[in-house]
C-alpha cells in the first residue's frame, strides 16, 4: 500500500522537491540572497512535508486498505467510512452496485430453488410411469427383447436416481441419519437391482464380508456403493467383481474390485472431478462424469474416505474407509 500511495502522489512529491531545489538553486546563483537561511528553510520545509505525508498516508489509505482487504462477499460492514469527496464517490458506487448484486443474487437463488423443486417433482412424477414400464417389461414373453428393454430401463432409472441425489446433495447434512447400517443387505440389494445389466455383460460377484455392519447413513451409503458398482460394471466384461469388508487399524474397509480395463495413471488424480471422463480412446460416449464425483461428495459428510488403486488392462479397486466410532461427534455438530 505504501508503494501504491507514493506512485499515486508521485507528481505532488516531485513538484515539492522541484520547488525546494529551485529555491536552493536561485540562492546559490544569486549572491544577494543568503544561502544558509534558505537551506535552513528548505530543511524545515522537508521535515514538515515528511510529517504531512505520513499523516496523509494514514488518512488517505485507511479507506482503500479496507477495500483491498474486503472479502467481496457483499458485506459492507468491514469497509471503513469514506471521508474525502472522492472516497465518498467510490463508496456510493460500491454501495449501489452491492445492493443491485444482492437483489440479483436473491432473485437468482429463488429461481434456482424453484427449478430444483420443479426438477425433483418431475423426477418423482417420471418414476411412476417408469415403474409401470418395468411391470410391463416383466410380462414380456420374448426373453431377448425383455433383456434389452430391461437394460435400457435400468439406464434411465440410474440416470434419474443420479439426478435426484445430485439435487439433494447440497443439503445432505439435513438428511443424514447415522445408525448401524447393514452392509450385507445394502450390497445384495444393489447387486439385485443391477442384475439384468450384469447378466447381459456376463459379470458375476464374489462377496466376502468379514464385517456386516457399519455406522453410517443407509440411504446415502447405498447411493455411494451404487455409483461404484455401476462404474465397475460399465468398464468390465465377462469377469467377476470382488466385494469384501475387513477391519484394519480399528476401522472398517469396504473394497470393490473389478478386472476391467482400468484407469490410466494420468486420469487417477481427476476421476472425482465434476464432469471428468476418461481420456482413454475406448471412452464411452454415455459417460457423464458425475457418478464418482457424487460418490465422493456424499462420502465427505459421512467421514468416509474413498481411495482408488488401478492399473490399465488389469483392473480397479475402490476402497471405502469408514470412520472410527468416536469420529461421529463431528457429524452430530453439523
Amino acid at each position: 500500500m505504501i508503494r501504491k500511495f507514493f506512485i499515486e502522489r508521485c507528481s505532488w512529491i516531485l513538484l515539492f522537491l522541484f520547488v525546494q531545489g529551485l529555491a536552493l538553486f536561485i540562492a546559490y546563483i544569486d549572491p544577494t540572497i543568503p544561502f544558509t537561511p534558505i537551506l535552513y528553510i528548505v530543511f524545515l520545509s522537508c521535515l514538515i512535508f515528511i510529517v504531512f505525508v505520513m499523516i496523509r498516508y494514514y488518512k488517505e489509505t485507511k479507506f482503500y486498505k479496507s477495500l483491498e482487504e474486503w472479502e467481496k462477499d457483499l458485506d459492507l460492514t468491514n469497509i471503513a467510512s469514506a471521508e474525502s469527496p472522492f472516497e465518498k464517490i467510490v463508496e456510493e458506487n460500491i454501495i449501489d452496485q452491492t445492493e443491485r448484486l444482492k437483489k440479483q443474487a436473491s432473485q437468482n437463488s429463488m429461481i434456482v430453488e424453484q427449478e430444483k423443486d420443479d426438477l425433483l417433482s418431475w423426477i418423482h412424477e417420471v418414476k411412476t410411469p417408469l415403474t409401470a414400464m418395468h411391470l410391463i417389461i416383466d410380462r414380456l414373453g420374448d426373453n431377448k427383447m425383455k433383456a434389452q428393454l430391461t437394460h435400457e430401463w435400468l439406464r434411465i432409472h440410474l440416470l434419474l436416481d443420479q439426478q435426484l441425489h445430485q439435487r439433494r446433495i447440497s443439503f445432505i447434512e439435513n438428511d443424514l441419519h447415522i445408525e448401524k447400517a447393514d452392509v450385507k443387505s445394502i450390497i445384495f440389494a444393489e447387486i439385485k437391482s443391477l442384475q439384468s445389466w450384469c447378466m447381459q455383460k456376463g459379470i458375476g460377484f464374489n462377496v466376502d464380508l468379514e464385517v456386516t455392519e457399519v455406522l453410517s447413513d443407509s440411504k446415502w451409503l447405498s447411493f455411494i456403493i451404487r455409483q461404484l458398482l455401476t462404474n465397475a460394471i460399465k468398464y468390465s466384461q465377462s469377469s467377476d467383481i470382488m466385494i469384501k469388508t475387513y477391519q484394519q487399524n480399528e476401522q472398517t474397509n469396504l473394497e470393490i474390485t473389478d478386472f476391467g480395463r482400468g484407469i490410466a495413471s494420468k486420469d487417477l488424480p481427476r476421476i472425482f472431478d465434476k464432469g471428468f471422463t476418461t481420456t482413454s480412446e475406448k471412452q464411452e460416449n454415455a459417460a457423464t462424469g458425475m457418478g464418482l464425483y457424487l460418490a465422493k461428495k456424499a462420502a465427505q459428510p459421512l467421514l468416509i474416505d474413498i481411495h482408488v488403486n488401478s492399473k490399465t488392462a488389469i483392473g480397479t479397486t475402490f476402497t471405502l474407509t469408514f470412520p472410527k466410532r468416536n469420529d461421529f461427534h463431528y457429524i452430530a455438530g453439523m
